[in-house]
């Protein structure tokens, strides 16, 4: 019983920032893959893209191109977000707002990966993206600007 004390012990011991940027590494680059994969060599929104739009996730109300750029432009700047931890939050909750139009309007039956997905972004959106981020290297900036003035 000591010994499996001092093991969760150690573990306990494991940094969180550490866990908490590997979270967000893993999340948004679901995303920025994603996105790559809908853009053509001249960073447009490919025609195949607009037809994966139209063809097979038909989201309702929007057209299938608009879809597709409002969709590629969420997934590659909202990831950058996330993983850069800058503007970390408003990021993770566009892409939870995508997950759930993923979820609920495209692919249904993948409810354990899109919770997987939801799980890590709502972690980001309710508790921050943590000490290794830009948004906490400015928090601090700010923080000492406003001490010293």
């Amino acid at each position: 019983m000591d010994a499996i004390r001092r093991v969760l012990a150690a573990l306990e011991r494991f940094p969180l920032p550490v866990i908490v940027l590997a979270m967000r590494i893993g999340v948004g680059m679901v995303f920025f893959k994603s996105a790559l994969t809908k853009l053509d060599d001249g960073w447009m929104v490919s025609d195949s893209a607009i037809a994966l739009f139209q063809d097979e996730y038909n989201v309702p109300v929007l057209p299938p191109a608009l879809a597709a750029w409002l969709g590629t432009l969420n997934e590659f700047f909202c990831s950058l977000m996330v993983m850069l931890g800058l503007g970390a939050r408003l990021g993770a909750a566009a892409l939870l707002g995508l997950v759930f139009v993923i979820q609920f309007l495209v692919y249904p039956g993948n409810w354990a990966e899109h919770l997987m997905w939801a799980s890590l972004l709502a972690y980001v959106l309710t508790r921050g993206p943590g000490p290794i981020s830009l948004d906490h290297a400015i928090a601090q900036r700010v923080r000492t600007g406003m001490v010293h003035a």
